[in-house]
């Protein structure tokens, strides 16, 4: 069995929807056994949540000229790629529906002047809803047995709308429950990505980007041989080709890998879309939706050429927080009065960096959330910085984290030389680093200005270019 997903860009309009067509239909010829999962278009979450926030500021015009774009983009793509007039008109009725259905739901924000987590997991799980049934239809018209699931049927929560949790035995139970005996009727499940719903069935998301995700779940569900992930790019680079011209597509990667890349600002997978298939052991490509012949990049649980530099990405936007003080040497509990004053800010914390003597704490913190970080902290440490114990906390703006990653790398001799030299010989200051215990990963913290000369230099140092194929788009696209 197989499992595909198909992100906004591979369904972006009508042209791009019979590529996906074409897909599914060569896969069903070497396995009859194929759910395919789908974004939304492309750009269209982004809409619906800008004109739900802007109903709620009472903004009312917003959703008004999105619901046209919507009509538009929607009815452009159904109208060209489904030919029978029946199927034709109950299809534009349905999507006429939805979208009638978002501007109710935008006009009751705007007269409540207020838009709950509840409220914008309906809006913005809309997309797919519109979408499925479009591709589905698609699909008939090719003479492939389809039927339109929304997820909402099959993936279960918890209650946290915006950011679900699924909940793995009842969402097993439902999807194979709903699935199973649609592919033994050898029909194609055209599945919703993104939503879901609780188990008294209010509606989900899943979090931006949580269509991977729903592939990973609905793939350990259903014990798929494979989950597939279509996007735009020939699978995942050794690096942005928007910084490194000779950037590259990698046969391989174990989960490790690709989840620290994921979680580091790689955006072709989504950070979380391992975590299921790391259960069941079922292996994810990733493929481009407009190269289908390229094989993509294959993770696994254990890849091949570990203990190597493999991949490097950049998170941007960042802040360094720093907390200094002779007097916290052998002071027991900093670390953790540090860290729970961060936690009562609801601040991610991205990387951390101490000194082995115990001097001082540093960590990264997205830009937004620096002030406020900052300020909690003084207040936590008021009395020690009174007493000088503690110097004023500080914060450095404006710092990326490189993100090195490559299984094993901790145990392989010469790693940190070739990466510190490779910086040191164009003059590229380091601010800290750390070094994760699954060895899979080296984060730099550097100025943002030294961004991308950094990533080139360490890309140029380990090799990591070379010819690509003549069939690759890698350098001629940008990630989803």
């Amino acid at each position: 069995m197989q499992v595909l997903k198909f992100g906004g860009t591979s369904v972006n309009d009508a042209k791009a929807i019979a590529q996906v067509v074409a897909i599914v239909a060569d896969q069903r010829r070497t396995d009859p056994n194929v759910v395919v999962i789908t974004s939304a278009m492309r750009g269209v979450t982004d809409l619906l949540i800008d004109s739900a926030r802007a109903a709620a500021a009472g903004d009312r015009q917003r959703y008004r000229d999105a619901r046209l774009i919507l009509m538009t983009r929607h009815h452009d793509a159904a109208e060209a790629l489904v030919h029978d007039l029946d199927d034709l008109q109950r299809l534009l009725g349905d999507v006429d529906e939805r979208i009638r259905e978002f501007e109710r739901l935008c006009m009751a924000v705007a007269i409540l002047g207020e838009l709950t987590d509840r409220g914008l997991a309906v809006i913005s799980g809309l997309g797919e809803r519109l979408l499925a049934p479009i591709l589905a239809a698609a699909l008939r018209a090719r003479g492939l047995k389809t039927e339109f699931v929304d997820a909402g049927e099959l993936i279960v929560t918890d209650d946290n709308y915006a950011s679900a949790a699924p909940d793995m035995d009842a969402t097993r139970a439902k999807s194979r429950a709903r699935l199973l005996p649609l592919l033994e009727r050898g029909a194609v499940p055209v599945v919703t990505g993104f939503v879901a719903a609780t188990v008294d069935g209010v509606p989900t998301v899943l979090g931006r980007g949580g269509s991977d995700y729903s592939a990973g779940i609905l793939g350990a569900a259903l014990d798929a041989d494979e989950v597939q992930i279509w996007t735009d790019v020939d699978g995942v680079l050794t690096a942005d080709p928007r910084i490194v011209k000779d950037a590259r597509p990698l046969a391989e990667l174990s989960y490790s890998e690709a989840a620290e890349l994921a979680y580091f600002g790689a955006k072709v997978l989504h950070p979380k879309t391992m975590l299921p298939a790391i259960d069941r052991g079922i292996p994810i490509s990733v493929r481009n939706t407009f190269n289908p012949a390229f094989p993509g990049t294959f993770v696994v649980a254990q890849a091949k050429n570990g203990g190597t530099v493999k991949a490097l990405t950049v998170i941007r936007g960042l802040t360094l927080v720093t907390v200094a003080g002779r007097g916290m040497m052998g002071v027991p509990g900093i670390a953790a009065r540090t860290f729970s004053t961060v936690a009562s800010q609801d601040a991610n914390v991205l990387m951390i960096s101490q000194a082995s003597s115990e001097q001082s704490i540093c960590f990264i913190v997205p830009e937004a959330d620096a002030g406020h970080v900052t300020a909690a902290l003084e207040n936590a440490f008021a009395s020690e910085i009174r007493r000088r114990l503690i110097d004023r906390v500080t914060y450095e703006r404006d710092v990326v984290i490189v993100a090195v990653v490559g299984e094993g790398m901790k145990g392989t001799p010469g790693i940190a030389a070739k990466l510190f030299g490779a910086l040191g010989e164009h003059n590229l200051n380091v601010v800290a680093v750390a070094q994760g215990s699954s060895e899979a990963n080296i984060s730099l913290v550097l100025g943002a200005a030294d961004a991308d000369a950094a990533v080139r230099h360490i890309h140029a140092a380990f090799n990591l270019g070379g010819m690509l194929s003549p069939n690759s788009q890698a350098t001629r696209n940008v990630v989803e």
